[in-house]
Order: structure tokens, then C-alpha cells, then sequence
């Protein structure tokens, strides 16, 4: 078994140095690939020289700030061409857990996809302002009310993929590049008869640096799940 975690960075030079040793210690079967978007922080930096002592770390540095979506689809490629069967998906800045890492890779053995849930029971948030949380919890019921996707958390950004999910999923064709990411991917997944579960998680609001959210990530989300929803009738 071999398991890639994939973390797209920006200004995250603060949070690496803990986070990738937490990863990596929690299995032998994980390795990190960091895909950085020349953050002016000195992020690469960082990680190139973490590689100088741990040959588990992996970087691909981009020429500029090119979008959550696409850093995900280019560490998808990079696990698919180097034969991983497991990947990942994980925030750097300690808002995922890296102790529940092991739990998403159990709960693969009988899933296709494996999504950290913030709302599998109830709400499990700590230390987001109201506003952020009512907009995420009300974003994810509009998802599956509009989708049909059995989904609580189609936002989260903290999961796992079987290999042969990605291989099925035409990554080209990924148009999305924030939130709506994450919802474009679990449908496609759930629409191709994948099995795609939840798993409860604490998500905790990051410790260092500034939150990436913005109303042009808000309005691709919110247009998104029609163009699913379109996509999916007409294919039927």
C-alpha cells in the first residue's frame, strides 16, 4: 500500500515544519507532496530543505497562485503516474487533524471515497465565526438538495481517494478551482457508482495565517451544483 497526502500551499511556511513530521509518523505508508504556488513566504523553501533529511517529501512549485483545483488535480496526476493507491486530500494549516489520517485510510478498505466530515454528527466546528459556519453548513444542504448527493460535507477538503476513483474521473475536464472543487469531485465520484462515505471529524479553524475564502469562491460554488445537476440529466 502506498499513500500520498497532497497539500496545495500558499504562505504556509509557518505551518509545514510541524505539520509533515505529524503526517508522516502516523504511517509508514505515507508520503507528503507539497504543491506550492510560489508563495512569497518562502514555502518552497521550506520543504526543499525538509527533503534534505526525509525522503518521504515531495514538492511541485508552480509559477504563481493558480487555484486550489488545479494544485489537487496536478498532485492527482503525479500519484497516478507513480503508482500510489491511496491519495489524500489535507489543508496545511492544522485545521485537518493529521491523527485522523490513519481513520480515512481504514475506512477505505470498504469505501471508494472517504470524505472528513464536519457534519457526519451533528456539527463538529471549533472556532469559526457564526457567519462562516452557518454559510458552510447551509452551502452543504443546498448541495444536496439541489445534486441529490448523499453527501453532509461535499465542501470538505480532508479525505481520501482509492486510486481507481481518479483514474475514472477525466481530471482535464475539471473546471472548478475553489470549494466547488471539492463538490464537483464527490459527484463525479458518486455519479460514476463509486462508494462514497463520511467519516465524523473535529475541524478546527486554522492556527497560523489567513483564511483563502472569497465571494468569487462563494459564487463557483453556488453555480456549480446546477451545472452538475444539468450534466448528470442530460448523460441519463
Amino acid at each position: 500500500m502506498r499513500c500520498l497526502v497532497v497539500i496545495p500551499t500558499y504562505n504556509e511556511a509557518e505551518n509545514l515544519p510541524t505539520l509533515i513530521p505529524a503526517i508522516l509518523q502516523k504511517d509508514p505508508s505515507f508520503e507528503v507532496l507539497i504543491v506550492d504556488d510560489n508563495s512569497p513566504d518562502g514555502t518552497a523553501k521550506v520543504v526543499q530543505e525538509m527533503q534534505a533529511s526525509e525522503s518521504r517529501i515531495y514538492l511541485l512549485q508552480r509559477p504563481a497562485k493558480l487555484g486550489l483545483g488545479t494544485a489537487y488535480v496536478a498532485g492527482f496526476k503525479f500519484a497516478l503516474d507513480r503508482g500510489y493507491d491511496r491519495v489524500f486530500e489535507m489543508d496545511a494549516d492544522f485545521s485537518h487533524d493529521p491523527a485522523e489520517l490513519p481513520n480515512l485510510l481504514k475506512k477505505s478498505e470498504t469505501c471508494d471515497l472517504v470524505i472528513g466530515s464536519r457534519y457526519a454528527q451533528g456539527v463538529n466546528v471549533v472556532n469559526w465565526p457564526m457567519r462562516r459556519l452557518v454559510l458552510s453548513y447551509a452551502a452543504n444542504i443546498y448541495t444536496r438538495f439541489v445534486t441529490g448527493m448523499p453527501v453532509r460535507d461535499a465542501t470538505s477538503g480532508f479525505k481520501c481517494f482509492r486510486r481507481e476513483v481518479l483514474e475514472a474521473i477525466d481530471l482535464d475536464a475539471i473546471r472548478s478551482n475553489g470549494y466547488a472543487f471539492q463538490i464537483e469531485m464527490n459527484f463525479l465520484a458518486w455519479n460514476k457508482g463509486f462508494k462514497v462515505c463520511e467519516i465524523p471529524i473535529i475541524f478546527v479553524d486554522r492556527r497560523v495565517g489567513i483564511s483563502k475564502m472569497s465571494k468569487n469562491i462563494i459564487y463557483e460554488a453556488a453555480w456549480m451544483v446546477w451545472r452538475l445537476k444539468v450534466r448528470s440529466l442530460f448523460r441519463q
